[in-house]
């Protein structure tokens, strides 16, 4: 494809670049918020002006941009910084499955709110029993009249305690194969019966949490899909998810190896000047070329209005593990500087460090290493399955321990 902007592509990048100069908060107005006061404010102006959730349909807050318009409404939005991760889950993921499976009246109801970040909504899926099994999951769901009453445990859900409203896949019969016997609702997470604790994490922070769900009561008008089918709902939210996660990890990238490299010195030399050094810049280089050139073929699959696909999961596969190896490796090239972490002291303002005690978890969220190679291999280079003991036997019938 022509990666230069057509000429309605470039007015439509002016339009955009014009905007955000004109409408970006200044210091003044996000001082004394919390980053997601910060976020909500930010969504809430671009809502308003038009340029929140743009490629979604005018009637859900959008403006039916294309999917090229989108990425070049990103590469403008990302010249700021600005705080956007508190609606990656709702906007990106959750959003796609509202439309593809929930009732008009819910879309009415939904969507709006989240394009304009006045609510957000989390994933309730990974279980502790299910390690990176999802069809795994044990917590149920049983029928009581018009609602649905479900018990058990979430964990690593990502925005749980600041969330107003979650998706969740629960076991609605054990008696069938396991992926046949889920169901997918949505919740709200205040709901009595809801207990989120927050996960202290490496980095210090607390981005993700367990949920107890204690009897708590859903209407059955807040199911997507019919009865057992929720792995195929579930299906759209995971693909949708590659798409967001994709290859993005914020500032970690070859700029700013080599802007350490230039700085950084090996035997009263720039590092840069270091053949090993620039070996691993350069294999890094190709690795982001890479993955941004695999991107562009995903949008153009969107662009012919295909669904995202398989290929998404090679940007988590490469990039989380790059993303942990390029943090590594200039913490080593900092020195004993490398070890501090305060933003105030460390290098490049804590983001080597902070990137390195992150990533473990990147490896996991939205899919391990080794489910997205086995995703590869199977439905994009057709390779065979792998052995399954469990393929088509009743879940309860399932070993355990």
């Amino acid at each position: 494809m022509d990666f230069n902007d057509t000429p309605e592509e470039a007015r439509f990048r002016r339009e955009a670049a014009t905007w955000l100069a004109e409408n970006v908060p200044s210091e003044d107005e996000f001082r004394g918020l919390s980053p997601l006061q910060q976020a909500k404010l930010w969504q809430k102006r671009k809502y308003d002006g038009g340029w929140a959730c743009i490629g979604w349909a005018p009637e859900f807050g959008g403006r039916g941009a294309s999917p090229i318009e989108e990425v070049i409404w990103r590469q403008e939005e990302t010249r700021y910084e600005l705080p956007a991760t508190f609606f990656l889950i709702g906007q990106g993921m959750i959003a796609p499955t509202l439309m593809a499976w929930a009732s008009e009246a819910d879309k009415a109801r939904y969507l709006p709110p989240l394009a304009s970040g006045e609510e957000v909504w989390c994933q309730l899926f990974s279980e502790p029993a299910g390690g990176s099994d999802l069809a795994a999951l044990r917590t149920r769901a049983e029928r009581d009249g018009d609602d649905w009453v479900i018990n058990g445990q979430k964990i690593w859900t990502s925005g749980a305690h600041f969330s107003d409203y979650g998706v969740i896949v629960v076991r609605t019969d054990p008696s069938v194969p396991k992926h046949k016997g889920l169901s997918y609702f949505y919740v709200d997470m205040k709901a009595p019966g809801v207990e989120v604790k927050p996960i202290k994490q490496l980095t210090g922070d607390s981005d993700f949490n367990e949920v107890y769900f204690t009897d708590v009561r859903v209407s059955d008008a807040q199911r997507l899909g019919e009865v057992g089918q929720g792995w195929q709902v579930a299906l759209t939210t995971l693909m949708n998810e590659r798409a967001a996660i994709g290859g993005g990890f914020g500032q970690m990238d070859v700029s700013l190896a080599l802007s350490v490299a230039q700085e950084v010195e090996l035997d009263g030399k720039p590092a840069l000047e270091n053949a090993a050094v620039r070996a691993r810049l350069a294999d890094w280089y190709v690795q982001e070329s890479g993955l941004k050139y695999t991107g562009y073929r995903s949008l153009t699959a969107l662009s012919r209005g295909s669904l995202p696909g398989p290929e998404n999961s090679i940007g988590k596969l490469v990039g989380a593990p790059k993303m942990q190896a390029m943090a590594s490796y200039l913490m080593d090239l900092l020195g004993a500087s490398g070890a501090i972490a305060d933003e105030n002291l460390a290098a490049k303002a804590g983001i080597i460090q902070r990137a390195y005690m992150g990533a473990p978890g990147l490896r996991i969220a939205g899919g391990t290493d080794e489910i997205m190679a086995n995703i590869i291999a199977e439905r994009v280079l057709g390779l065979p399955q792998e052995p399954r003991l469990d393929k088509g036997i009743p879940f309860t019938d399932v070993p355990t321990g």
